[in-house]
């Protein structure tokens, strides 16, 4: 008897052990999938871009390197390979880290902008690079001997395409550090620094930088900065007012990094999370001309802030906002109805000796659920890692990538989806989080007994589309018309 109950006693302890063990791994949030990654060597990575490298159709993460090559990371066979193989690009001998993908010479072609900066602040002595395309083989406009006047030669931060006009003729603001502002746009083939005409060549410590339906029917300005208030450039017919002390998110002593563009009510209007190194965090919701704090006391807590992404993770309708610290855990959110933050205990992605430097989101496998690739190093050479939520079987969504009319990505412009349940608009990203860019596609988990799906898209010139969604978990591409 006694042995019988010994062993009894065994028995249910393993199999109280194996629940725990299922009920563990069914909690956690992330799968870890960086094994993925081909040659993940240790580097020092920065800024993430999200846009199609090679023109086949399917999008690429941009990685850059501080020292090391800049990568262009493409899913093939089952890996993240690196299928860049020009000297122009990887561009080793410079430290790039901040990139941003967009059209700006309207031939439906992603130019690529990287931000290299070999100093602190002011005076670098390497300029950025604006990379085209030609022949399949990548040349730099800023080489050309027409516009090596209008060099970028101040350190910088973060860059961001603005369709400031609404034409699908996209400029580059560039947020320098110790040094005025640049914003460069193509005109009579020549690139100009147009920063001091529209009212945008403040001098300030630029950090993060994002653009989009924030204020007006057209792309509005928000940039987070360091040892100065925030700038937020409401656009006025093309031109810039700021306008950031009126609307109460000048924060000014604060010192800003990773910025996102989110609905953090459901509401169908884009509002700003805005994450401050070592100071509070902000989740500003507009609220009678102002803008308001609504973020909880875990949300607000200060830490050692860079990237941050509002994405729908794991597929069930509500955005998470993924906060990525550098030498300290990273956090993890999911906004719930009415703005209400309820922080997510994770174990996978937490990275609590990680040195993440940028993070960006792309579905980089074509599967319906998002990727999530964070760089590493600055002090620390370190690997890139991948994480993939779990999600249930039963899950689906939905992805919607507007082109301008022009064939490219219509980076800027909202897109919202309406159903029984809410009104949730999404940003194609022009580039945010802090020195990366996302992908450029609107991603909707969709919620549960969710039902009369509608999707409005509001292009960069502020005209609005309407689209009956008849079936669920597809890719649907719409051209403006």
């Amino acid at each position: 008897m006694f042995i019988k109950k010994i062993k009894n006693f065994y028995k249910y302890s393993i199999l109280f052990l194996l629940i725990i063990l299922a009920n563990n791994a069914r909690a956690e949030f992330f799968e870890d999938l960086s094994k993925i990654i081909e040659n993940n060597e240790k580097r020092l990575s920065y800024g993430i871009s999200v846009t199609d490298f090679n023109m086949d159709g399917n999008n690429e993460f941009l990685v850059t390197g501080f020292g090391f090559p800049n990568l262009a990371l493409s899913f093939q066979d089952g890996k993240l390979k690196n299928i860049n193989q020009q000297k122009i690009f990887s561009d080793i001998s410079k430290k790039t880290i901040g990139v941003a993908a967009c059209d700006i010479d309207k031939d439906g072609f992603e130019e690529i902008y990287f931000l290299n900066t070999d100093t602190y602040s002011g005076v670098k002595k390497y300029s950025d690079r604006l990379l085209d395309i030609k022949d399949n083989n990548y040349f730099d406009l800023f080489e050309l001997e027409k516009n090596k006047e209008n060099l970028n030669l101040t350190a910088g931060r973060s860059v961001v395409c603005v369709d400031r006009k609404g034409d699908g003729e996209y400029g580059i603001y560039v947020a320098n550090y110790g040094g005025p502002t640049r914003f460069y746009e193509i005109e009579n083939e020549l690139i100009k620094n147009k920063a001091e005409n529209l009212n945008l060549d403040n001098i300030t410590g630029g950090r993060a930088v994002v653009s989009g339906h924030i204020l007006t029917e057209r792309a509005d300005i928000f940039a987070a900065n360091e040892r100065g208030a925030n700038f937020l450039f409401k656009n006025n017919n093309g031109n810039f007012d700021d306008v950031a002390f009126d609307y109460r998110v000048d924060d000014a002593i604060q010192n800003g990094r990773g910025t996102a563009l989110s609905d953090i009510y459901y509401r169908g209007r884009l509002d700003i999370l805005s994450g401050n190194w070592l100071g509070y965090h902000r989740a500003w919701v507009l609220e009678n001309n102002e803008f308001k704090d609504i973020g909880n006391k875990d949300f607000d807590e200060p830490s050692r802030i860079r990237t941050i992404i509002s994405a729908d993770f794991d597929n069930d309708g509500f955005d998470e906002v993924f906060m990525n610290n550098i030498a300290e855990p990273n956090k993890l959110f999911r906004i719930k109805d009415n703005g209400k933050f309820e922080q997510i205990n994770f174990n996978v992605g937490l990275e609590a000796n990680g040195y993440g430097t940028g993070a960006a989101v792309a579905d980089i496998d074509n599967d319906g659920i998002l990727e999530l690739l964070v760089s590493r190093g600055e002090s620390k050479a370190q690997t890139l890692t991948l994480y993939k939520a779990k999600v249930d079987k039963g899950s689906k969504y939905l992805r919607i990538k507007p082109l301008n009319k022009y064939g490219a990505p219509a980076r800027g412009a909202t897109v919202t989806l309406i159903t029984n349940q809410r009104k949730h608009s999404k940003t194609i990203d022009a580039g945010s989080g802090y020195l990366c860019q996302m992908e450029p596609v609107a991603h909707y988990g969709i919620r549960k007994k969710e039902k009369n799906f509608k999707v409005e898209i509001r292009w960069t010139n502020g005209s609005k589309e309407m689209i009956d969604i008849k079936k669920l978990n597809q890719t649907i591409i719409v051209r403006q018309k």
